[in-house]
């Protein structure tokens, strides 16, 4: 029988407050917030759905949970692989975030694709009892108690994927005594580099854990495999440098607002990250005749135009394969830049923001010479001018900046195999 997990009781009684305080803070925003009106109405009579959906199927399920669309793209590659070696088996994909959910929902790699209940004694033992997971997987930083621990008890194998860890985070701080129980819950942990493997051991974590790498580099470098054609695109760049800024905020926008009148050959192409109405108001009065995607119905209105908007969801790691440079969003924002490896995948150089120091892989790049940070208009305006001067050196760093990429693939092949080497599903 699984003993319990050690309990710091007066974390716990923490964590059960955090819990009420987020489920009426979330529904009293849900009046005037469209994501926490989302958030509340996906969970309304989940039990019901989940039961129906679970009873409609047969098979073992195998339960994937990604807290948002960026651990979902992330956790896709072991999703699809494990779909392929065990097809006798479904697949449960749960969001926390509407962020995720709302997007891919319809994903059809998955058999069943849910909003995660908020985690709780009686709601986490309601949705293990309907689901009864065969193998759970989660996605980079997941801490539901209770969910953990109920899968613990019931001795079903969880692994956490593509994890990783810095001493600045709460699992090393004043909480993470109760956190790092938590972690323990794990039947194995597959952590991205060394240095995260290093301070589990630091605070002697008792968890196996792996260093695997990061499986988004496994998802990107599939992503660039795809054919993918755009007639507008194409026609928009028409063999023109083009810049593709992709999950730009306000201010990314208003950085390149001015890039255009010291480049006046380079086209734009902005895929902003938040594409309300609003938002496409404030980005149409900062650029002169800017035009909408949806608004094409004719190519010869794209003959003149030099700025492109994307207002449209799903497009962005496949547009920028047509970009000659790339700009990255978020580096102004304090959760710091997007992903930066969509575009250094096609063989991209990448420019973003001063704010990325929470992202490993931008340092890195910025020491093999293939990514750019900037601070100020000038300096876009400099670093855009000097990789647009010189296409035999863009070349070069291009290449580089593909292989960067390829020679760190092979995250999904090591979690993959040890699924299968120690059994954790059952074969047909």
């Amino acid at each position: 029988m699984a003993v319990a997990l050690p309990l710091n009781v007066g974390m716990l009684l923490f964590y059960h407050i955090f819990l009420h305080v987020y489920n009426l803070g979330i529904r009293f925003a849900s009046i005037w917030n469209a994501k926490a009106r989302l958030w509340v109405e996906g969970r309304n009579n989940i039990f019901e759905r989940l039961k129906a959906a679970v009873e409609n199927g047969q098979g073992p399920i195998i339960w994937m949970h990604s807290s948002s669309l960026g651990e979902f793209e992330q956790g896709k590659p072991v999703l699809e692989s494990l779909k392929t070696t065990y097809p006798g088996h479904r697949i449960l994909l749960t969001f926390f975030s509407p962020s995720g959910y709302e997007i891919r929902k319809n994903y059809d790699g998955a058999d069943m694709v849910f909003y995660l209940p908020l985690d709780g004694r009686i709601r986490s033992r309601k949705f293990l009892d309907i689901i009864d997971p065969e193998l759970a997987i989660f996605i980079k930083y997941e801490s539901w108690f209770y969910y953990l621990n109920g899968l613990k008890k019931r001795r079903i194998p969880t692994l956490l994927v593509s994890a990783i860890f810095t001493p600045k985070q709460n699992f090393f701080g004043p909480m993470g005594g109760f956190l790092r129980t938590l972690l323990e819950s794990y039947t194995h942990l597959f952590v991205q580099d060394a240095p995260s493997a290093a301070i589990l051991e630091k605070f002697k974590l008792k968890a196996p854990v792996t260093i695997a790498g990061d499986t988004r580099y496994d998802r990107v470098a599939e992503i660039t495999s795809i054919p993918f054609h755009h007639s507008v695109i194409e026609a928009f760049c028409n063999q023109a440098d083009t810049m593709i800024a992709g999950s730009t905020w306000k201010e990314d926008e208003e950085m390149l607002s001015g890039l255009l009148d010291a480049q006046p050959d380079l086209k734009l192409i902005i895929a902003p990250h938040e594409i309300g109405p609003k938002h496409l108001q404030e980005i149409r009065r900062l650029f002169k005749q800017p035009i909408l995607l949806s608004e094409v119905v004719d190519h010869e209105r794209l003959k003149d135009a030099r700025v492109l908007i994307i207002d449209c969801i799903g497009m962005l790691s496949k547009l920028y394969r047509y970009a000659t440079i790339s700009y990255v969003g978020g580096g102004f924002n304090a959760a710091g830049i997007h992903n930066i490896l969509e575009p250094t995948a096609y063989g991209k150089t990448v420019i973003f923001g001063p704010n990325h120091d929470r992202t490993a892989e931008a340092k890195a790049l910025i020491e093999i010479g293939v990514g750019f940070s900037y601070g100020t208009k000038q300096d876009l305006v400099s670093i855009t001018e000097k990789l647009l001067s010189d296409n035999e050196m863009r070349t070069s760093l291009d290449e580089t900046a593909k292989h960067f990429v390829l020679q760190r693939k092979g995250a999904t092949q090591i979690i993959v195999h040890h699924i299968e080497e120690n059994r954790l599903l059952s074969k047909p």
